[in-house]
Order: C-alpha cells, then sequence, then structure tokens
C-alpha cells in the first residue's frame, strides 16, 4: 500500500542558505537602490525596495526555522510544510500589498524588493549547490581508477 503524497514524509535536501550574507547583500542592495531613486527625486522608493528584501529574508529565516521545527518530529509530514508556507506567504503577501497600497505609488518598491530578493535567494542558494555538484563530477565516480 503507497502513502497519499500529503501523506508522505517530508525529505529536505541540505541547502546552503547564509542569512547573514543575504542581510548583507541586501543591505547593499537597498543603499545603491536608495542612492538610485535619489537620483530621480525618489528615494522612497528605494527605501521601499529595502523594505521588500527585508520581507522577504524574513520569510527565508521563517522557512528555515520552520523546517527545522517540522523535520524534527518523529513524523514529518509534507502537509503540514505546505499549510505552514502557505500562511506564512499569505501574511507577508498582505503585509506587502498593505504598504503597496497604503503609500503608493512609491510603496510598491517594496513588491519589486520581495521579487528581487526570491530572485537572490535562488542564486545565492543554488551556485553553492552547482559548484558542489561540478567539483564532484571532476573527481570522477568514486572507486574508478585512472590507470
Amino acid at each position: 500500500m503507497t502513502t497519499p503524497a500529503h501523506d508522505a514524509p517530508l525529505v529536505l535536501p541540505s541547502v546552503a542558505f547564509r542569512p547573514v550574507r543575504l542581510l548583507v547583500i541586501c543591505l547593499v542592495l537597498t543603499g545603491l537602490a536608495i542612492l538610485g531613486t535619489a537620483q530621480i527625486d525618489r528615494a522612497m522608493i528605494g527605501v521601499f525596495f529595502g523594505v521588500g528584501l527585508g520581507l522577504g529574508l524574513i520569510n527565508a529565516v521563517l522557512v528555515r526555522r520552520s523546517v527545522h521545527m517540522i523535520t524534527a518530529q518523529a513524523h514529518p509530514l509534507k502537509s503540514k510544510m505546505a499549510l505552514n508556507s502557505a500562511t506564512r506567504l499569505a501574511m507577508l503577501t498582505a503585509v506587502g500589498l498593505t504598504i503597496a497600497f497604503v503609500f503608493r505609488p512609491d510603496g510598491l518598491g517594496v513588491v519589486f524588493g520581495m521579487a528581487v530578493f526570491q530572485m537572490l535567494l535562488v542564486f545565492s542558494t543554488a551556485l553553492p549547490v552547482a559548484k558542489k555538484l561540478r567539483v564532484g563530477a571532476a573527481a570522477g565516480p568514486e572507486g574508478a581508477n585512472d590507470d
């Protein structure tokens, strides 16, 4: 008998997630965004962009925390992780869109900041994994002889 997908155990790969490095990158990007938008007399767009980056970083840290909590259980389920993710994303999206609406048009920087953070997160985690895979592939299959 097979286990339904929503009740299947949660299996997660180890990820190269460095929140401090991401924080530094977010601060640099925020500074650059403020400097760039100040040139067109819209510095608040850059500030809200930084807020969006911050919301993305908060989301990433909360993901890591929830993954640790859920996988520490005796029988972690994908459905718990999915519900947790959906709730967290709904709340952060609501916060981001509320800021964008209340402080429009400058508040739209929040939405752009959140989007840019997601790309930054993907690149900052995928590149170390790809690098490790390349190093492993260059080493050749284990047990192979170089005669």
